[in-house]
């Protein structure tokens, strides 16, 4: 089995790990606070204990403690990924990423997981980064902007089967709403061009 690296004891309550949940418990052993999505991203991968409590703060049955990530799963997720899947990193010493949150409904199996090292764990947890799937086993990283970042091997970027449907996609989904002319030039007459551009470019061409 995989031996924990690590022991940290986070106190958070099971709504505050849903994404759409409210904000309730969330500290470490000795009473300090640390944000909603810092407990998502140590709950991602860690041993589990479930404890029920009363209204008055009593414990009324703690669980067993369960791993997040079964050895078994870990070696088969280290298998495929071979480190960090964020574009460019490859860092062999990771963590291992639920896309979709188990807190969630997010299944704790291959297709729903992927590696990634520390810092592009926190990246995507707590500075606002997301992850989707691009088509079989490629993670698209989209940062805070809308940009999409692929390719976490090294290798050339795989496109998607129909690239023109996934572009109109990623762009309703960021809520953009171009027509024709917005790429186009913002300059519709000769006036609006500054006279030190226009005349020396009228010049050249007589």
């Amino acid at each position: 089995s995989r031996a924990q690296r690590y022991q940290v004891l986070l106190h958070v309550d099971a709504e505050t790990l849903s994404v759409e949940g409210e904000q309730g418990r969330s500290e470490l052993e000795d009473g300090t606070r640390v944000s909603a999505e810092t407990s998502r991203r140590l709950a991602c991968d860690a041993s589990v204990v479930a404890i029920k409590h009363g209204t008055d703060g009593s414990v009324l049955r703690v669980g067993r403690r369960t791993r997040t990530i079964s050895p078994a799963l870990r070696r088969a997720l280290e298998a495929r990924d071979q480190g960090c899947r964020f574009p460019g990193c490859g860092l062999r010493f990771t963590d291992a990423h639920h896309v979709k949150h188990w807190a969630d409904g997010g299944e704790t199996a291959l297709s729903n997981l992927l590696l990634l090292c520390a810092h592009h764990h926190r990246l995507v947890h707590e500075e606002g980064w997301k992850v989707e799937w691009w088509g079989g086993d490629q993670p698209a990283f989209v940062d805070s902007r809308g940009q999409i970042h692929v390719n976490g091997r090294g290798s050339a970027p795989q496109l998607p089967p129909d690239p023109v449907d996934f572009l109109i996609a990623d762009t309703r989904r960021r809520g953009a709403d171009p027509d024709f002319y917005t790429a186009g030039a913002r300059w519709k007459r000769e006036a609006d061009i500054p006279d030190r551009v226009y005349s020396p470019a009228m010049e050249a061409v007589a």
